[in-house]
């Protein structure tokens, strides 16, 4: 009754001293109404690469995402969290060891000697230190499950990324292919009015010249390809060299992006983009380590207690035993200023960490802003380039037969041509760069449901 009275007295004693740790709320930052470019029309808000309806980006994003590294490093790490997690909660809970020695007495009866015991204490955390250390594992289990679903998130967009450019330089191999065509029989024609003396050397000279500069472009997009190639292999977790893509239904076209995406609002990124709320579970640990430290100025009281077994003969070892228990306070008195250099070391932690969350939602935005921007820019340069392919064309069909009536020079053919080339290159990239811009677009606004760790972090 005395021991139950001095704990019950401790206990108002240190409560009154002791200083709440802050709790930890979602940071104010500053989130624009709208964003500053009009959105496409509303469409896929989650496996948002389905709008390109091809099967086969849709086998290479499943395969990534059940198959990368980085994702399988990710959830390594969450599991790993979890377990520690898991420690800092069954603190919570008394801790109980046995321990226990045996031995001879040399002599003439050779005695043996038997003890045992079990050891025991239980942190009462009087002073919140244990439920702060708590709050911070719950944070890194939170940030730890958001990285998980981050690491996604990028992965699918990486393998968009690859596939968008294994395709754009699928199509242009074809446009080169069929440029040489094109400029072979350019050059046939040059040479046969050459040997009929109807036109110069100096003209199958640069009819030559133009198509060796084709020629020559083949290998660069070769390489290109086989570089996409091999980044996703390693996305999917395959041996780079030996990987292949699945073939296309067309392997010439870009694959473009039928529906629009649903932006949402500028503050919706807040609860969306798994990123940004890996960050504000790292404020949240700042604002637990902030507490950890503060528990550090306050006493603390445990109760540690010991059950002894045996009188010491091999044959009285549960004969009898001795069960005592107490009470343990840590008055801290002075440390030079340690503690508190310690809580104001955490502050400023607190604060960078503050800092490090509106930068990562700043630049979250401005990764919407520029893919906003970059899809209405290049739907408009599709718009003019397919024009002016209808005018390449037209202009190229009208100097070839201008040439052959001795009405046109050899140059305004090339020219034509050279304008003709260079427009269909310049129309395969910019439809390459609409649908890569989408996929900007899907990876910086994210997607809801992914994370659970709000919830667990909650828990104690």
């Amino acid at each position: 009754m005395r021991l139950a009275a001095l704990f019950s007295g401790t206990a108002l004693l240190l409560g009154g001293c002791a200083t709440p740790a802050p709790e930890p709320v979602a940071p104010p930052v500053y989130a624009p109404a709208a964003y500053a470019t009009d959105l496409p029309p509303s469409g896929l808000e989650q496996d948002w690469w389905l709008g390109f309806n091809d099967p086969v980006l849709d086998q290479l994003i499943e395969r990534g995402l059940a198959a990368n590294l980085d994702v399988e490093a990710a959830a390594d790490r969450l599991r790993a969290a979890e377990a520690l997690l898991r420690a800092e909660r069954s603190d919570r809970l008394p801790s109980l060891d046995g321990a226990g020695d045996a031995g001879v007495v040399l002599g003439s009866d050779n005695d043996a000697l038997v003890s045992g015991g079990l050891f025991g204490v239980l942190d009462l955390d009087l002073n919140g230190r244990l439920a702060a250390e708590i709050r911070a594992a719950a944070a890194d289990y939170a940030e730890a499950d958001y990285l998980v679903a981050d690491q996604r998130r990028l992965v699918a967009a990486a393998i968009a990324s690859q596939y968008l450019e294994y395709r754009r330089t699928g199509a242009q191999l074809e446009l080169v292919d069929e440029s040489t065509d094109l400029q072979e029989q350019t050059l046939r024609i040059v040479t046969l009015r050459f040997e009929a003396g109807l036109s110069a050397n100096l003209d199958v000279r640069r009819a030559a010249a133009d198509l060796a500069q084709t020629r020559a472009r083949r290998g660069l997009v070769a390489i290109a390809r086989a570089n996409a190639v091999n980044a996703l292999a390693v996305l999917v977790a395959e041996p780079p060299g030996s990987f292949a893509p699945p073939p296309a239904r067309d392997p010439t076209r870009i694959p473009d992006y039928a529906i629009g995406p649903g932006a949402g609002t500028p503050a919706d990124l807040l609860r969306r983009r798994t990123d940004i709320l890996a960050a504000e579970a790292r404020l949240v640990r700042a604002a637990a380590e902030i507490g950890i430290e503060r528990a550090d100025l306050l006493p603390s009281l445990t109760i540690p207690g010991s059950l002894a077994l045996g009188d010491g003969s091999l044959g009285g070892l549960f004969s009898d035993f001795l069960l005592t228990l107490g009470a343990a306070i840590d008055l801290p008195l002075f440390d030079g200023g340690r503690r508190r250099a310690e809580i104001e070391a955490a502050e400023a932690l607190a604060e960078a960490r503050m800092a490090e969350y509106r930068a990562v939602f700043l630049d979250a935005l401005g990764e919407v802003e520029n893919a906003l921007v970059a899809i209405e820019a290049y739907r408009q340069r599709n718009a003019a380039l397919t024009e002016a392919i209808e005018q390449s064309e037209t202009a190229l069909s009208q100097s070839n037969a201008l040439y052959r009536e001795g009405l046109a020079s050899l140059f305004d053919v090339l020219d034509a041509q050279r304008q003709l080339i260079a427009s269909r290159q310049s129309l395969i990239d910019s439809e390459a760069a609409l649908s890569s811009s989408f996929v900007a677009f899907h990876a910086a606004v994210g997607s809801e449901g992914y994370g659970r760790g709000p919830e667990l972090a909650e828990e104690e």
